[in-house]
């Protein structure tokens, strides 16, 4: 026998094992080729986005810029924001400022730019100044034993006394000495604030022009005073003011329970405010005192004294 020679004749010898080699490196190469396909396929039915490179504020690496795949219908050049992906920050954000009103242009609508747009208010503050008018006073000489009373003027701008609120029957005659009552009117109408009516007293003719009979006022609780007013179309009387206090009025003009308030005093104007020096006391009955008629009053023609207002203030 020789190595490596046939015997003739002899079995046929079966494939040898490079055969079955370059069976399974073909089936291999054909495995991989499908997978290949297959991943490309896949790949690009959804195509991946490359995402750009963003260079950080205050980085000194620059990366030069990157184009970004857009979608159909985008606009060109506007780049599509990717989830997940940071967005370029340019500087800081800018300072909005308060919305302010701004004057309407020349010529534009009148009506709706002040709908919008009011116009300013400008409150003008004015100074005004009240100048306080002293008011003098005229001490008129005072009938023995009385005390003193004056005619108070009141300038301009001096401030009014409050009146005493009467009721309506706090107005009486004072008749000590027991007049006819006829010769009387009625004494309301000198406290219901009309001076076109008044209370009438008639002088008598053996006496004139001496009187002797008064108002009474009745405030049914003391009061303090510090005023009187007297309003009478029979000017040149001669009146004074007398208070009192109790349960009821003195029965005569000289009882001492009277204390004269204001003195004897000649009313030469229709209207005459009377201040009373002893203004801090208290009085609940107070009395007009008729003492004289108008010096044209005389026993031929004695006359009528009306008052047709008699008020009462409160002090200052």
């Amino acid at each position: 026998m020789q190595c490596g020679t046939g015997r003739p004749h002899s079995v046929a010898a079966g494939p040898g094992w490079r055969t079955g080699a370059a069976i399974l490196g073909a089936t291999g190469l054909l495995v991989c080729g499908a997978s290949v396909a297959a991943y490309a396929a896949l790949n690009k039915a959804k195509p991946k986005p490359r995402v750009a490179l963003v260079a950080l504020k205050g980085s000194t690496t620059s990366v030069p810029p990157t184009a970004v795949p857009t979608t159909p219908g985008s606009t060109p050049g506007a780049a599509t924001p990717v989830p997940g992906t940071p967005t370029t920050v340019k500087g800081a954000p800018p300072k909005i400022p308060l919305q302010t009103p701004t004057p309407p242009a020349s010529g534009a609508n009148t009506e709706a730019n002040n709908a919008l747009f009011p116009p300013e208010t400008k409150t003008t503050k004015t100074s005004s100044t009240t100048k306080t008018t002293a008011a003098p006073t005229k001490t008129e000489s005072q009938g023995s034993g009385g005390e003193g009373g004056s005619e108070t003027k009141t300038g301009t701008g001096a401030e009014a006394p409050s009146p005493i609120l009467l009721d309506t029957n706090a107005a009486g005659t004072y008749n000590p000495y027991h007049y006819p009552a006829a010769l009387f009117g009625d004494p309301s109408m000198a406290i219901d604030g009309e001076a076109s009516t008044a209370w009438t007293a008639q002088v008598q003719a053996v006496a004139a022009p001496r009187m002797a009979e008064g108002l009474l006022l009745d405030l049914k609780t003391p009061q303090k005073l510090g005023s009187v007013a007297v309003k009478t179309t029979t000017t040149g009387i001669t009146v004074e003011v007398y208070g009192a206090n109790g349960s009821a009025p003195p029965s005569s003009i000289s009882d001492p329970g009277w204390k004269r308030i204001v003195g004897l005093k000649v009313l030469k104007k229709k209207s005459t405010m009377l201040a009373l020096k002893a203004n801090a006391k208290s009085y609940r009955f107070v009395v007009l005192w008729l003492a004289k008629a108008p010096a044209a009053s005389t026993a031929a023609a004695p006359g009528t004294v009306s008052i047709n207002e008699f008020e009462l203030f409160l002090p200052k």
